[in-house]
């Protein structure tokens, strides 16, 4: 691209703004970490927003990653700042890191935003990172490169892959029915987890790695190097080099997140068998940037997509198999017939220039578009009366038998329902039941947590059944299997169908004609309506009170509806 140096920076209007006085207080505070006096004279400056947290594993190698940026940053004539925001991580955070993912990006927003930066690194790495950060930088709309951290190494237990996420779904049947001891659980969590870097598997994290690079957000092939790998900090550099010329360039995120970029990433999405997470964050990213994207595009332009990849939970590879087999750039050349080539990417060229020779090391993990995995792959969005505003369910992780299906509701009104008495012996339930959980949506838990892919009872587990249709209003991992309708919407605590749904009611699903239907008819539907009554709020104050009264639904993206939009960089009142 063209570059502008022209341009007047933003950073100015903090360290040469004409005003001696505000120049003075800008400057000199700063200069107490020892920065020359070159740093304020026209150098464009670079915030590197961390999401480095130790209770935050995925994250916990992004402080080393900052440096890297910042050598880059410095070598291209750029001035590195780094700074902190709200960590989520999936793994410790409770009732879900899902309830905080709206928090981060605000916080990223307003610090981009109040600070005096040219252009934003952002690192990212556990599930809600990489949404949360992109979301607040499209609010401000500067130039913007994000680094992935990196999925960790393969897990390897007694010679056989075990893939971070993916197996743990797997324990209760492994703990009643093949002897698995403590020792042996032991074992396999040191064996899932051996290195630094987010799940290995194509859950939510290297989904949204995958994403961000299908959207042209990150220098071509970021998103499959495993985390440990010397190329990961060679990548980081390189765009610290990169995002200095972004800013000459006037390259900002709007210029690159267009319609096509989003239509890219979903047809991305369903080639790698990403996960149904995908969708929520894809859309809150849409409504921040502008760009127009409902739900039903999802499967209209997704659903026929073809599965290239064969990682967990679809297939049976791994993370650093992907990035072995050449990773997401093969995709994206495999996927030429089906893209928008011609869309911008970070590093100022078209997405389909950038992949045109990637080669596949093996098909085993990457295959031909002729010679696809699974035909048809993409997620499908379903309507009926018990999702009026839809429901999703990612075919290519499901039993096929099962996808036309018409059973009987065994109903848990909450998570804590569903675990009291889920393998209560006496409780009415076979394989062709369809468990239903209600109170697991964004307004409901609250922040819709990844508990839809409930376990199987025991009972069930005893039989050899390894599947079930599994319906509520939350979310599962991108880690998780099984045929699970998610997302309902709307949810159950704000008055939807699925509230009102009762043990023994009949529900079918048939999913290659995208329906869900409650067979109760709307007159005892109106009756049941009549006297249901909503859960009480239990937050009353705090962030989970804003939360809870200004949360849109899952066909949104579960974005705060006064965050939706963007306000942009200038801010035109000084502090001093």
């Amino acid at each position: 691209m063209k570059k502008d140096n022209s341009k007047k920076l933003r950073s100015e209007d903090w360290f040469n703004p004409g005003d001696p006085k505000s120049a003075f207080i800008h400057r000199s505070w700063l200069r107490n970490q020892g920065y020359p006096n070159d740093y304020f004279q026209g150098r464009p400056v670079i915030g590197i927003c961390n999401t480095w947290s130790e209770l935050t594993p995925c994250n916990g190698h992004l402080r080393e990653f900052a440096e890297f940026v910042k050598r880059g940053v410095l070598e291209a004539g750029g001035v590195p700042f780094e700074f902190p925001v709200t960590s989520t991580g999936e793994i410790l955070m409770r009732p879900t890191a899902m309830l905080f993912r709206n928090l981060a990006s605000m916080d990223t927003e307003e610090s981009i935003r109040a600070n005096p930066l040219d252009g934003v690194v952002l690192l990212t790495g556990c599930d809600k990172t990489t949404p949360s950060t992109v979301m607040g930088a499209c609010s401000v709309n500067l130039p913007t490169i994000v680094v992935p951290g990196g999925p960790m190494l393969n897990g390897k237990y007694k010679g056989e892959r075990i893939g971070s996420g993916t197996f743990i779904w797997t324990l209760k049947d492994k703990i009643k029915n093949e002897g698995f001891t403590e020792e042996d659980q032991i074992e396999a969590e040191i064996c899932s987890a051996r290195s630094a870097g987010h799940c290995m598997t194509m859950g939510t994290a290297s989904t949204m790695a995958c994403m961000v690079e299908s959207l042209g957000l990150t220098l071509p092939g970021a998103a499959a190097i495993p985390a440990v790998d010397s190329r990961k900090k060679v990548m980081a550099q390189l765009s610290g080099r990169r995002i200095v010329e972004m800013v000459k360039e006037d390259l900002k995120l709007s210029k690159i997140l267009t319609k096509d970029a989003f239509e890219n990433a979903i047809k991305i999405n369903a080639a790698i068998g990403g996960s149904t997470n995908f969708i929520i964050h894809l859309q809150a990213i849409a409504g921040r940037i502008g760009v127009p994207l409902n739900l039903k595009e999802f499967d209209t332009l997704g659903s026929k997509i073809p599965l290239l990849v064969n990682l967990m939970p679809s297939g049976k590879f791994l993370m650093e198999d992907f990035f072995d087999a050449g990773g997401l750039p093969v995709v994206i050349r495999h996927m030429k017939e089906h893209l928008h080539n011609g869309a911008m990417t970070v590093n100022g060229k078209a997405i389909g220039d950038n992949n045109q020779n990637a080669e596949c090391y093996n098909t085993e993990v990457i295959a031909p578009i002729s010679k696809p995995f699974i035909e048809e792959a993409g997620i499908a969005v379903l309507y009926g009366n018990l999702c009026e505003n839809g429901a999703v369910i990612k075919p290519s992780a499901a039993t096929p038998e099962l996808m036309t299906h018409r059973g009987t509701a065994v109903v848990f009104e909450t998570i804590e329902d569903c675990h009291a008495n889920i393998d209560r012996p006496d409780l009415d339930i076979d394989e062709n039941s369809i468990i239903v959980l209600k109170g697991v949506g964004p307004v409901g838990y609250p922040g819709m947590p990844e508990v839809g892919n409930v376990d199987l009872p025991e009972k069930i587990l005893k039989k050899g059944i390894k599947d079930m249709v599994r319906i509520s209003d939350g979310r599962m991992s991108g880690t998780a299997f099984g045929t699970v309708i998610l997302h309902v919407s709307p949810e159950s605590s704000v008055g939807g169908v699925l509230g009102l749904v009762e043990t023994g009611d009949v529900i079918s699903l048939d999913v290659p004609n995208r329906k869900l239907h409650l067979e109760v008819s709307p007159e005892e539907l109106d009756k049941r309506k009549a006297v249901w009554t909503p859960p009480k709020n239990l937050y009353d104050r705090g962030y989970t009170n804003l939360y809870t009264r200004t949360v849109q639904q899952a066909h949104l993206g579960a974005d705060l509806d006064f965050l939706v939009g963007n306000s942009g960089s200038d801010v035109s009142r000084d502090a001093h």
